[in-house]
C-alpha cells in the first residue's frame, strides 16, 4: 500500500466515518493517487465522490468538481462542510463576499474542493482563475452528459476538454453511473487526449427490488404500490406535466404528502418543492425527467414509473434514486401500449439525426425487451450492460412466477430467420419473413424464396416482435445497438435450434391489452426496526436530525442519513468512542452532534 493511499484510508474513516472502502473504490481512488487519467462508471450508491472527495484530501492542490446543477453542489458543499473539509461552489447564486472568500481561499491554498457548473468553467475568467490555483484533479460528474449517446445529453459539457487543456492538460476522472460502450466510447474522445483507465462496475444494485407490470388502471395500481411505503420518501415518475399535477392530487387526497415537480411550474415553486423533498421524510416528488439529476437524497425508499421510462439508461438511471443508502427498496414500473406509440413517435418526431434515431429505436427496444422478459428481470437488465448474473430473487418474475409457454418451436422459426439471412437485418425485415409479407426489403435481397418465408402466419406482426424481444431478454439472441440493430444467434440459440435446449416464453405479454394480470401489493423495502422500543428511538433520532437540519438549511441526510441512524438504534452507543464507530460519524460529525445524539438514545435507554 502506497502511503498516499493509507492517508486516504485513515480519511475514509476519521473525516467520513466510513471503516472500509466499498467494492471499487479503492481501485480507483489508487488510480487517481498515481496520477493517471481515469474514466469511473460506478452505479448510484457505490460512493463515486470518494474517488475524487479522498485524493482531494491527501494531495497538494485544489480539485475541481464540474456538477451540473447548482442545488447538487449547494447540498454537497454543505455535506463537505459537515464533515470538516473546506469545500465552496463557485456559480451564479453567489453573493460578492462569496465569490470573494472562494477567490482568496483559491489563492492562499486552503481550499480542497471547489464546484463548478459547466457554464460557468468555460468562462475565460473562471480558467485564468483556477490556473492561477494549481489545480490538482478536475472531476467531471455525471460524465455521460458530454456524449451525444448519452441519455442526458447537455451542449454546455463538450466545452470541458478545452477546459482541461487551457489547465494545462490537468489530470481528470470522469464520472457516470450509466454508460454503455457508445457512450463510454465518446466520453473517452471528448474528454481526455489519450484512453483513460477505465473502470466499470458491476451495474447490479441488488438492494433494489426491480418489478414491471403492465397497466391497468395505473392510478389504483400506483395506490397500491405507495401504500407499503406510507412513511416513506419516493419518486413517482410521469410522462407529461399534467399527469404529475393529476397523480400528485391523487396521492394527496389519499392521505400522503404528494408534490408535483416539472419544467413548467414556477422557478420558486418548483425549488421549494424539491426543498421539501430533501428536507423532509415522507414526501412523494411526482414528476417529469425534470427531476432527479442532482438528487443526492440516499434514503428515498421507492421510485415509481407511472408511465414507460425512455430507454433502459434512463430506467436504470431513474431507479437508481432509490436507495442510495444500500438498504432495501422498491420499483415499480407500468407500461402500455399508448407508452410505446409516445416513445416512438417522440424518436421519430425530434430533431436528432437519422443515426442517433437509429441509436434510440433500438434502446428503446431493449426496454421493451426487459418489460416483456421470462426470466429474471435483473438478469435481463445487467445484460443489456454486458454482465451475466444468476437469478437474483428480488424482482417480481424470482417471486411471482410467469404465465409460460413452451415456445422452443416459435424461437426455432425466429433464429432461423436471422440465421438464414446472415445476421444482417433487424427486426421489421425478419417479421415480414415470418408472416409471409413481402415487402420491398424482402423482395429486394429475395428473401421471399427463404424456407423461413411464411412459417409463421399462425402469429401477428406483434406477437413475433415480443418473440424476438424475449429471445434478446434470455440470452438466445443479441441486438448490435451501434449495426443497424442486426440481430445475430448466441451458442446458447444455437443449441435452441439443434433441439438441445428447449424454450419458455411469455403468454401474457403476446397480447398485452389482454394481460389481466394484477399488481400485488408491494413488499415493506426498508430495512426498520421490528419492536416498539427502537422505533420509537429511531423517531426520536429522526426528529432531532430534522431540527438541526432546519437550523442549518440543509437536508435532514447532511446531518446522518438513515443508514446512520439505524446503526445507532442497533448500536445503543453510550460514549464518543462508541458513537464514532457508528457508520457515517466522522470526527467532526461526532464533535458537532455526538453529544446530542447520546442524550438522546440514554433518555430511551432509561425508559424516558
Amino acid at each position: 500500500m502506497t502511503a498516499l493511499l493509507a492517508q486516504a484510508r485513515s480519511c475514509l474513516e476519521t473525516v467520513f466515518g466510513f471503516p472500509s472502502f466499498r467494492p471499487g473504490q479503492e481501485e480507483v481512488v489508487q488510480a487517481v493517487l498515481d496520477g493517471q487519467d481515469v474514466l469511473a462508471v460506478m452505479p448510484t450508491g457505490s460512493g463515486k465522490s470518494l474517488c475524487y472527495q479522498l485524493p482531494a484530501l491527501v494531495r497538494p492542490g485544489v480539485t475541481v468538481v464540474v456538477s451540473p446543477l447548482i442545488s447538487l453542489m449547494r447540498d454537497q458543499v454543505g455535506q463537505l462542510r459537515e464533515y470538516g473539509v473546506a469545500a465552496a461552489s463557485l456559480n451564479s447564486t453567489n453573493d460578492p463576499a462569496e465569490s470573494r472568500r472562494i477567490h482568496e481561499s483559491l489563492r492562499d491554498g486552503s481550499l480542497r474542493l471547489l464546484y463548478v457548473a459547466p457554464e460557468r468553467l468555460v468562462r475565460p475568467d473562471t480558467a485564468a482563475l483556477l490556473r492561477e490555483a494549481k489545480v490538482g484533479l478536475l472531476a467531471i460528474d455525471e460524465a455521460h452528459c458530454v456524449s451525444q449517446w448519452g441519455h442526458d445529453f447537455r451542449p454546455e459539457y463538450l466545452g470541458l476538454g478545452k477546459v482541461r487543456e487551457s489547465l494545462g492538460g490537468v489530470q481528470t476522472i470522469a464520472l457516470t453511473a450509466t454508460a454503455d460502450t457508445p457512450t463510454r466510447s465518446d466520453i473517452g474522445q471528448k474528454l481526455f487526449d489519450a484512453p483513460p483507465r477505465t473502470f466499470i462496475r458491476s451495474f447490479d444494485r441488488p438492494n433494489l427490488r426491480l418489478a414491471m407490470r403492465p397497466k391497468a388502471n395505473a392510478r389504483r395500481q400506483i395506490l397500491d404500490f405507495v401504500a407499503a411505503h406510507r412513511q416513506d420518501s419516493g419518486i413517482v415518475y410521469c410522462s407529461s406535466r399534467r399527469r404529475t399535477e393529476e397523480l400528485a392530487a391523487v396521492l394527496s387526497e389519499a392521505g400522503y404528502k404528494a408534490l408535483p415537480y416539472h419544467a413548467g411550474l414556477e422557478a420558486g415553486t418548483r425549488n421549494t418543492h424539491q426543498d421539501i423533498f430533501l428536507q423532509d421524510d415522507g414526501v412523494i416528488i411526482v414528476a417529469t425527467v425534470a427531476f432527479g439529476m442532482g438528487i443526492d437524497k440516499p434514503d428515498v425508499r421507492f421510485v415509481a414509473h407511472a408511465d414507460l421510462p425512455a430507454n433502459v439508461e434512463a430506467y436504470y438511471q431513474e431507479i437508481g434514486r432509490a436507495g442510495r443508502d444500500g438498504l432495501a427498496a422498491d420499483t415499480l414500473t407500468l407500461y402500455g401500449l399508448d407508452d410505446m406509440r409516445l416513445r416512438r413517435m417522440q424518436i421519430e418526431q425530434g430533431e436528432a439525426s437519422e443515426e442517433r434515431k437509429r441509436i434510440e429505436r433500438q434502446r428503446f427496444n431493449a426496454l421493451i425487451a426487459l418489460c416483456e422478459a421470462p426470466r429474471c428481470r435483473r438478469q435481463t437488465l445487467l445484460a443489456y450492460f454486458d454482465e451475466t448474473s444468476g437469478p437474483c430473487g428480488n424482482c417480481d418474475l424470482c417471486l411471482d412466477g410467469v404465465d409460460a409457454f413452451d415456445g422452443t418451436v416459435e424461437a426455432q422459426k425466429a433464429m432461423s430467420a436471422i440465421l438464414r439471412t446472415g445476421e444482417r437485418f433487424g427486426t421489421e425485415h425478419l417479421v415480414d419473413i415470418l408472416i409471409g409479407n413481402p415487402s420491398d426489403g424482402v423482395k429486394r435481397y429475395g428473401h421471399e424464396t427463404l424456407p423461413t418465408f411464411g412459417v409463421g402466419r399462425d402469429r401477428n406482426a406483434n406477437e413475433w416482435r415480443s418473440i424476438f424481444r424475449q429471445l434478446y431478454a434470455i440470452g438466445l439472441t443479441v441486438l448490435d445497438i451501434g449495426e443497424y440493430g442486426r440481430w445475430t444467434v448466441t451458442e446458447r440459440g444455437r443449441q435452441v435450434l439443434r433441439g438441445e435446449e428447449r424454450v419458455e416464453l411469455r403468454k401474457d405479454v403476446l397480447r398485452p391489452t389482454a394481460s389481466k394480470r394484477g399488481l400485488k401489493k408491494a413488499a415493506r423495502a426498508a430495512a426498520e426496526p421490528t419492536n416498539d422500543k427502537d422505533a420509537a428511538l429511531l423517531a426520536s433520532l429522526k426528529s432531532l436530525r430534522r431540527d438541526i437540519a432546519r437550523d442549518i438549511r440543509q437536508p435532514a441526510y447532511v446531518v446522518f442519513t438513515d443508514r446512520t441512524l439505524l446503526d445507532m438504534v442497533n448500536l445503543r452507543p453510550e460514549t464518543l468512542e462508541q458513537m464514532h464507530l457508528v457508520h457515517g460519524v466522522g470526527q467532526a460529525k461526532l464533535e458537532k452532534y455526538g453529544a446530542t445524539f447520546l442524550n438522546i438514545i440514554a433518555l430511551h435507554s432509561r425508559g424516558t
